[in-house]
């Protein structure tokens, strides 16, 4: 049988016998899945693992033109058809949510996880976001929530959201709510206001506390103050909670007064610290050459590393090896030139995360799809949250929650 021409990614592939006559329609099996997937080939081949141009293999398949081998049809008809996170029935939920600057639904998962908690409502503007959204959830959010009306968001017990940090430089001390208008936290402070949901969580980058020199975090606080919320607020980091990366960010949860008067129980979750936690965790066995970087990139990176650092900055590329205890902080713009974190290789030059290894960097599921092309899977983990930070707080939310059943 010939090798597959996708990566190790099809050894994982459940032991079921592809049929002659699949073999014979696979053109026809192939754009039906696709379409199915709602993926362009481009998409698919990013999902299979494939080489450099695997879309062109794709296409030919599709045309008749070449055949896949049984392993490679295998594994197309074996991409899932079924949402992985399917949404816990209203009926059964015993919290409901709304899921604002939605992205790829990282924090949704972390409170899908509990086993307790049903969304209501999802809104995301970018597209390419939405479809993994949609691929791993089953539904597609809404699109730009400056556009939605407030009331029409259906009644939940919890907000969640990672707001865009917009400049607040303008922002006063003194005129608290109105001074966020303008912002996309406004969006957030407009629905908090008419539908009161019990709790909240925000996420943000740690600069957050000291943009525009503590004045931006100090109306956030204030606007959520006077809307009647107790706020709590810590910045934790990803290594602290089971992955290796160094990720700090700012979350910011509260408690409607009026409705939770337990408020003041809630703590953020203690470190869940491994020991022997490495880079090594997170990495892929085998990988294809694709990703190692260029000898011209891989150049340019050594030459801005010695410039800056005769320049007194300090600034370049960090590479780690499986021993590493953690990465650098992985970003949106890793696509570019990924000099964040790149991997060592014996004997090669150095190699960028796969998508895979973005998404367990960030403590996504194996089952988690990833239904794009790589440049914009990096660019939706590196602005996604880390799921298991997300997951150790909203245990600590519905704790305070569950008190409030018993008044």
């Amino acid at each position: 049988m010939p090798e597959p021409s996708m990566s190790l990614r099809a050894k994982s592939i459940p032991a079921i016998t592809v049929t002659p006559e699949q073999l014979k329609n696979a053109a026809e099996l192939i754009i039906r899945k696709r379409e199915r997937l709602r993926m362009t080939q481009k998409e698919m081949a990013a999902a299979l693992g494939m080489p450099k141009f695997g879309e062109r293999t794709i296409g030919r398949w599709e045309r008749g033109e070449t055949h896949p081998s049984a392993v490679e049809l295998q594994f197309i008809l074996n991409l899932p058809d079924q949402t992985p996170f399917p949404n816990l029935p209203i009926e059964r939920s015993e919290y409901r949510m709304i899921d604002l600057f939605a992205g790829i639904g990282g924090t949704r998962l972390g409170f899908w996880q509990t086993g307790r908690v049903g969304v209501v409502f999802s809104s995301e503007i970018n597209k390419f976001a939405a479809k993994t959204y949609a691929a791993n959830y089953g539904e597609y959010p809404l699109g730009d929530i400056t556009l939605i009306d407030e009331n029409t968001i259906p009644d939940h017990d919890i907000l969640v959201g990672g707001f865009p940090c917009q400049a607040f430089s303008q922002a006063g001390l003194k005129k608290g709510f109105a001074d966020t208008r303008g912002t996309l936290f406004f969006d957030i402070v407009r629905i908090l206001k008419a539908k009161r949901p019990k709790a909240f969580l925000l996420e943000n980058v740690r600069n957050l506390l000291n943009h525009d020199r503590g004045k931006t975090f100090k109306v956030i606080y204030q606007t959520l103050d006077e809307l009647g919320y107790e706020v709590h607020c810590q910045v934790l980091s990803a290594k602290d909670f089971g992955v290796p990366q160094n990720r700090e960010r700012i979350y910011i949860v509260g408690f409607a007064r009026e409705q939770v008067p337990f408020a003041s129980c809630f703590a953020f979750p203690q470190p869940q610290i491994k020991p022997d936690l490495k880079v090594g965790d997170i990495l892929e066995p085998e990988v294809d050459d694709k990703y190692t970087i260029s000898d011209e990139l891989w150049a340019g990176h050594q030459r801005r590393r010695k410039e800056n650092a005769e320049a007194g900055k300090g600034f370049g590329y960090s590479l780690f090896t499986a021993d590493s205890p953690y990465t650098n902080t992985i970003s949106a713009h890793y696509y570019k030139d990924s000099s964040e974190i790149l991997i060592a290789q014996e004997g090669k030059n150095p190699r960028k995360l796969t998508p895979r290894e973005a998404a367990r960097l960030q403590g996504f599921p194996e089952e988690y799809i990833i239904p794009v092309s790589d440049t914009q899977a990096y660019r939706q983990f590196g602005n996604s949250v880390c799921v298991p930070v997300i997951h150790a707080i909203a245990e600590q939310m519905l704790k305070v929650l569950d008190k409030t059943k018993y008044i």
